[in-house]
């Protein structure tokens, strides 16, 4: 590896959460806030149009709405990753449904993957999530440095 190829990013103790849910999973997405309220009431909250609408509505959870899904919702969650603005994501995946905005989709949880970002696919890994120590103290990990690579490219090409 060379010299400054990973940075060390620290997510604080009071995490960004992105909560998304296909149609089929968002009374089950709901039902689990509720269940994690006391706790999810510590963070802050954001997620797709429909789910964030329908999340703050049935739980009284603070939850900052972007568009919905296959309106760009995703994108627009991917695009926060990138800016280092939301830690988790709390995606509740329908895998038995066509979706539409399947490619959305699939760039959201790369995205999430690239930038090194926890994400539940299904109640049993949000579970996981809520209940790890990390939740609620700060979280360090390393990251390779996009900068560095682009930089050094830039000089190669």
């Amino acid at each position: 590896m060379f010299e400054n190829e990973m940075i060390e990013l620290t997510m604080p103790a009071q995490k960004s959460i992105a909560l998304i849910a296909h149609d089929n999973k968002k009374q089950e997405l709901i039902d689990w806030c509720l269940e994690n309220k006391k706790i999810l009431e510590h963070h802050f909250l954001c997620g797709t149009g429909t789910t964030a609408k329908m999340v703050a509505d049935r739980t009284g959870l603070p939850v900052r709405g972007f568009n919905s899904g296959p309106l760009g919702g995703d994108q627009q969650v991917g695009a926060r990753i990138v800016e280092g603005k939301i830690d988790v994501v709390i995606f509740f995946s329908d895998p038995l449904a066509a979706q539409p905005h399947d490619p959305d989709v699939k760039a959201l949880l790369r995205i999430a993957q690239v930038y090194d970002v926890p994400i539940a696919n299904n109640k049993a890994t949000a579970d996981f999530i809520i209940t790890s120590p990390f939740m609620d103290t700060p979280y360090t990990h390393s990251l390779l440095n996009f900068r560095r690579m682009v930089d050094e490219r830039s000089k190669t090409l």
